[in-house]
């Protein structure tokens, strides 16, 4: 007798990976990545090397990218005792008011002030006790952004223990507008070389943008998966954007969103089967039983046990085939997580 699963058990989306298969360094070049390729229709897997893609997609796709950038959001900052903090940026708020983790957070009260360095300082305003996210002040003179590329380090993952010898691997080619607390990782497969045989072939390139936020470090804490409570994240779709997807949706052409954040940006724009144009914030959380409005494809990498990413995964292929391939990628020792192998779902 077969076991009766759940599908809104957090349990129901474990998997059991070797820690040797979590990618400490990222590949080089870019598109010589491993991609594991299903098909939703006939249900066969292809193992190839991610440039390979350009054989696959076909004139008139639409490839959405999200072209955010990852600032510089880790700190480390001091309070007058001298005892060291970590501050992690997640989302701006105005000018000066930024939502932030600190560890230790217990650490530090409402009113406490912590300084990085001669040239920024900050005060904590108030606390959310229901994710510890801080909202905090910071005190400078000048231009934050460039204060911030001189204090601040790149954020990578807990998971990866090794250091980045180029912080611009951690960033996609086509990165741009400032704003994410971690990177967009399926975009980092791309080089431009290989966006430029694409486009030569026929497929399209549409910019989005979704500010990669807190929800890319927060695991589901709660057994039951309605209970988690995703954290917002801004994101943008430009009048050109949305004309150009809904164009190739009146057409029946398809829309392959890459990485999970721009499946996040779309669906949020496109609630209604047509892409809308304009900004704001998203909490959108997408598992099984949700039903797509625009996206056709999926390109990302291999997602964390347990994770939203791969509740979204198995909302798009199903849980019981995505947790099949990812058994066959531990079975073929493909590489896990930000700096590792991507699939492709068509």
């Amino acid at each position: 007798m077969s076991e009766i699963i759940n599908i809104f058990d957090t349990a129901a989306y474990n998997y059991e990976l070797p820690e040797e298969l979590i990618a400490q360094t990222p590949i080089e070049p870019r598109d010589s990545a491993r991609l594991m390729y299903y098909n939703r229709s006939t249900h066969k897997t292809e193992h190839l090397v991610f440039r390979d893609i350009v054989n696959i997609l076909q004139k008139g796709d639409v490839l959405v990218i999200n072209d955010t950038r990852v600032i510089p959001a880790r700190l480390f900052a001091f309070n007058e005792k001298g005892r060291e903090f970590e501050v992690l940026l997640l989302k701006r708020i105005d000018i000066k008011r930024w939502e932030c983790l600190l560890k230790p957070a217990k650490k530090v009260k409402i009113g406490g002030k912590l300084v990085i360095n001669n040239e920024l300082s900050l005060t904590v305003e108030s606390v959310n006790p229901a994710d510890g996210v801080r909202t905090v002040s910071f005190e400078f003179e000048g231009v934050f952004e460039d204060i911030l590329s001189r204090a601040g380090n790149v954020p990578l993952p807990p998971y990866i223990t090794e250091k980045l010898d180029d912080p611009e691997r951690y960033q996609t080619v086509y990165a741009r507008e400032s704003g994410s607390a971690a990177a967009p990782t399926a975009g980092l497969h791309f080089t431009k070389e290989l966006l430029k045989s694409l486009e030569d072939k026929g497929v399209e390139i549409v910019k989005i943008l979704l500010h990669v936020g807190l929800g890319t470090f927060r695991p589901v804490k709660t057994d039951n998966i309605l209970e988690h409570k995703m954290h917002s994240e801004y994101f943008r779709v430009s009048d050109e954007a949305a004309e150009r997807i809904n164009k190739a949706l009146d057409e029946n052409r398809r829309v392959i969103a890459v990485g999970t954040t721009s499946v996040r940006c779309l669906e949020s724009a496109g609630a209604g089967g047509r892409v809308k144009a304009g900004d704001g914030n998203t909490e959108i959380f997408i598992y099984p039983g949700y039903r797509f409005n625009i996206v056709k494809g999926l390109i990302t990498n291999f997602h964390l046990p347990e994770s939203t990413l791969i509740m979204l995964v198995s909302a798009f292929a199903g849980r019981e085939e995505t947790l099949s391939l990812y058994r066959e990628a531990v079975r073929m020792q493909y590489r896990f997580f930000s700096f590792g192998d991507a699939m492709l779902f068509l």
